[in-house]
């Protein structure tokens, strides 16, 4: 037992590392964590994006000095401890050291790699689907009500971190019914646990229903600017390129569901897998949502495959079966992950568009992955911004007003004189301070939307000009323009009153 958790102690080692040397010093933070970050700054039970969990990471974060290292922490803590809980899955399905071996390598070298670079609720998510699984199987295995209190628990949380793990239940619920484990539904305390579930979210539906359920309004707009985009072949495509070194093995875990004997009273996984991912298709949800679903497999079919090549000749394919995750990880290292310069990208664009990473959110290749150009520019904006507030403040209160949160988000991060950027897009329309007269703006506008800013904002300040601009040719943001009004002519104050409530109605 003792080897056994060195074993998975290296792993774990080995994930850490790996997380922190997948990007290149050339990438800075990516637009969405920025925004993450400063959900800390905001501690409430909800926020117009996401549920709270991962803003109280981000407090963490902030506690503990806010440093890029903390930022990248977390999301690798949690791929750490994915690999940990399919470790212990493996040891509740009885399976042996090299099953855990070849399930922690395939989990290893896996999307979860890309996934875990991020902080955002995902990386989080994939790890709490794992832990409901791997409680249901304890509860199978022992009949004991605590593991349906502790899966209330666990899907409580994972509610309050991404609302997505509604769609492991509603998977598993009907998978259930179509085996002979629907007699689960005849044990009251799985009602018991149901309602503990209900009690841990009911502060983020109380939340919901106080600000009209802006969720609905965030899903509406997601599938009108992204999922509208969402091609449901290149979401099986995906599919395979997730955890492409253990395609063998998910494989070996779907067949072991139908026909090995000690898996029986788990079959109804193998349907559930099914009714999940038919839900999203029928959703048209983003490709990624569905990683949750993999770690249980590879458990699965590790056990299935170690038994397999126990004995005699077979047992030439335990070497080969983990060295092949190994062998196809290699190609995606060069290509998956922002370990390459901007510059080489773009001269080097064949292979990047071969696996559709040049694809952004609106259909269309770019030069760079979206996420790439995501995690450029920021810095820049945060100092060119800085130097504007240096030179307004001094004479009043400087509001500095963004386009999108990646712009705010940054600027709050990076900004050395204290900004507290807002804007009208995301959570940032109810962080508005309007206890502070402002004297005078700073606006920040994206490049496609800067033409007539002078002309519409300018004649209510004494000075107007176009200050600066994001010169970063790799950026998302580049030619993004820095707008500096001083001495205000009406109220500032009362007008952006105004239009906060204009876009609040829209919620």
């Amino acid at each position: 037992m003792k080897k056994n958790y060195l074993i998975l102690f290296f792993f774990i080692i080995t994930k850490f590392i790996l997380q922190y040397s997948l990007i290149s010093p050339e990438y800075e933070l990516h637009r969405d964590e920025y925004l993450h970050l400063d959900q800390g700054n905001h501690l409430a039970w909800g926020y117009l994006s996401v549920p709270p969990v991962n803003s109280w990471f981000a407090w963490i974060i902030k506690t503990v000095g806010g440093s890029v290292f903390w930022v990248k922490f977390f999301p690798a803590l949690f791929g750490a401890l994915t690999i940990a809980a399919v470790w212990k899955i493996i040891e509740e399905l009885q399976g042996n050291l090299y099953a855990k071996i070849l399930a922690s390598t395939g989990i290893l070298l896996s999307v979860l790699l890309r996934l875990n670079m991020l902080f955002q609720p995902t990386s989080l998510e994939v790890l709490l689907w794992t832990l409901m699984y791997y409680v249901l199987i304890r509860y199978l295995n022992s009949e004991k009500v605590k593991w349906l209190y502790i899966a209330a628990v666990i899907f409580g949380t994972g509610f309050l971190n991404k609302y997505n793990i509604v769609f492991s239940v509603l998977g598993i619920i009907p998978a259930i019914l179509l085996t002979k484990q629907r007699k689960i539904f005849l044990q009251p305390h799985l009602y018991g646990a149901g309602l503990l579930a209900l009690l841990i979210i009911l502060p983020n539906l109380l939340w919901q229903y106080h600000y009209d359920f802006p969720v609905v309004h965030h899903m509406k707009e997601l599938a009108e600017r992204q999922l509208v985009h969402v091609d449901r072949i290149d979401f099986f495509k995906s599919q395979i390129l997730f955890f492409i070194g253990s395609i063998l093995v998910i494989g070996a875990g779907f067949y072991a569901l139908l026909f090995y004997k000690p898996f029986e009273k788990f079959r109804f996984f193998f349907w559930m897998y099914f009714i999940t991912i038919g839900l999203f298709l029928f959703f048209r949800a983003k490709d990624y949502y569905a990683i949750g679903l993999y770690p249980v497999f590879i458990a699965f079919g590790s056990v299935f495959l170690a038994s397999v090549f126990e004995k005699g000749w077979k047992k030439i394919f335990q070497p080969i079966c983990i060295f092949i995750p190994v062998l196809l990880f290699l190609p995606l290292y060069n290509v998956a992950f922002p370990n390459k310069s901007p510059e080489y990208i773009i001269n080097h664009p064949e292979k990047y568009k071969k696996m559709g990473l040049l694809r952004w959110e609106d259909g269309k290749d770019h030069s760079l992955p979206q996420d790439f150009a995501d995690m450029q520019g920021w810095k820049e904006l945060a100092q060119k911004v800085d130097k504007q507030y240096s030179l307004l403040s001094a004479s009043g209160n400087t509001l500095v007003l963004c386009d999108n949160y990646g712009q705010a988000g940054a600027i709050n991060y990076y900004s050395k004189k204290g900004i507290q950027a807002v804007s009208f897009n995301a959570d940032y329309i109810n962080w508005f301070d309007l206890n502070k007269k402002y004297h005078h703006l700073i606006r920040v506008k994206e490049f496609s939307k800067d033409e007539d800013e002078l002309k519409e904002t300018g004649p209510y300040f004494k000075n107007a000009k176009a200050a600066d601009s994001i010169n970063n040719k790799f950026a998302r943001e580049k030619g993004t323009v820095i707008f500096s009004f001083e001495g205000a002519k009406i109220d500032i104050n009362a007008r952006i009153r105004n239009e906060v409530d204009q876009v609040k109605q829209g919620y």
